[in-house]
């Protein structure tokens, strides 16, 4: 009988910071260690307080905090007391989710001692650098991205765009998808109040435009602001709400007045609210996977984002949703214009999205990433690793 399989994962900001990657790998840990009867061990940067309730051992590793983010930390390398700590583990499979120094030193480690490399992709970290100013760094992150990921024995990608773009400079083989699901308990039509409307100041047809993430450049909040301006000009008379905390929570309410801020929700809010919404608006090009605009569909929310590979895998054009040129304020404007103008087209819109959302779940995606574990530690030989020197 085999001796359960051990899993090291290494992670960025396991818990530092509650958003989207670090959900699914929290919900990747619970999976892997209650139905599939793993040893996970966690190696990330920690913080003096958690960002929520996480899941699973974490072994701390040396960290930063970033300037000017204090939320995130910045892992040092896998240090001394780490890789003690990792050759008493004995990991039958590395897992790195981030392609960081922490990430890059454990792909070194797990080469040297002969263990398989599984690397997820969870942020195109590439095109955070137009938001700061640093596109002359382009090309060298780009070649660094492409010796991570091609130093993994095997990628798991969230879309099927993005499965086929690094397939393309992989190899077929070696690329699988690892989607994201949603929790129906958590987001459903269902939880849409009214009374939650009234009591935030919402008329009975009012449309009601969502930001819904976290308060940070990188996730489009200038052409968000810039959207809502247009549509106010035009004479709609729209107040977003907006769902979440960060860093420019400041810088968004300097450019962008009458708007409701929830702050950070969980759970059963966090469901009511993005519920009792109408349509949400994801300027976002940094995200592989797109679980907002999963989030909100399965909420029941019409969806206008962004037109990149991860909402082009999830929305289809005109019938679950609306993809718009990124960078083109007028374009997101125009697309909300004519959902409010048209209150049955948008009403369908809803409907189809809930509909294609509810395929969405997470035993089924989770499942996907154990089979690869166990291709790649040989319990399922069929999966072939080619290594890049």
């Amino acid at each position: 009988m085999h001796r359960p399989l051990r899993i090291a994962l290494f992670s960025g900001n396991y818990d530092c910071v509650r958003d989207g990657a670090n959900r699914a790998l929290n919900r990747l840990v619970a999976h892997v260690e209650g139905r599939a009867g793993m040893a996970v061990r966690i190696y990330s940067p920690t913080a003096p307080r958690k960002a929520f309730a996480s899941v699973g051992e974490i072994v701390s590793v040396q960290s930063l905090c970033i300037p000017g983010r204090p939320e995130y930390r910045l892992a040092l390398g896998l240090t001394r007391a780490a890789r003690a700590d990792l050759d008493g583990f004995a990991p039958d499979v590395v897992h790195v989710s981030a392609p960081d120094l922490l990430g890059r030193q454990a792909q070194k480690y797990a080469r040297a001692a002969g263990i398989p490399v599984v690397a997820s992709l969870h942020t195109r970290f590439e095109t955070y650098l137009d938001y700061y100013r640093l596109g002359l760094l382009r090309r060298p992150v780009d070649r660094y991205l492409d010796r991570f990921y091609g130093d993994a024995d095997h990628i798991l990608a969230p879309t099927p765009p993005i499965r086929d773009e690094m397939a393309g400079r992989f190899g077929d083989h070696k690329v699988s998808i690892w989607s994201r699901g949603v929790d129906p308990r958590n987001f459903s039509p269902t939880l849409r109040s009214e009374a939650f409307r009234r009591h935030l100041g919402y008329g009975p047809g009012e449309t009601v435009p969502l930001f819904f993430g976290r308060l940070v450049l990188e996730k489009g909040l200038g052409i968000f602001a810039e959207t809502i301006g247009l549509l106010r000009r035009r004479g709609y008379a729209v107040r977003p709400l907006v769902v979440g905390e960060g860093p420019a929570r400041d810088w968004l309410a300097r450019r962008l007045s009458n708007v409701t801020y929830l702050g950070f929700l969980d759970g059963p809010e966090l469901g009511q609210a993005v519920a009792s919404a109408d349509i949400l608006i994801n300027p976002s090009v940094t995200e592989a996977f797109g679980n907002v605009n999963l989030e909100a569909m399965a909420a029941g929310l019409a969806v206008v984002s962004a037109d990149v590979d991860s909402a082009s895998a999830l929305i289809d054009h005109g019938r679950t949703g609306l993809l718009v040129a990124p960078d083109d304020a007028c374009a997101y404007s125009d697309a909300v214009a004519s959902l409010v103008d048209h209150p049955a087209r948008l009403a369908a819109l809803r409907r189809a999205a809930t509909a294609i959302a509810d395929r969405y779940r997470w035993d089924a995606v989770l499942d996907d990433v154990v089979d690869v574990y166990d291709r790649l530690a040989g319990r399922h030989p069929a999966l072939h690793c080619s290594r890049v020197a």
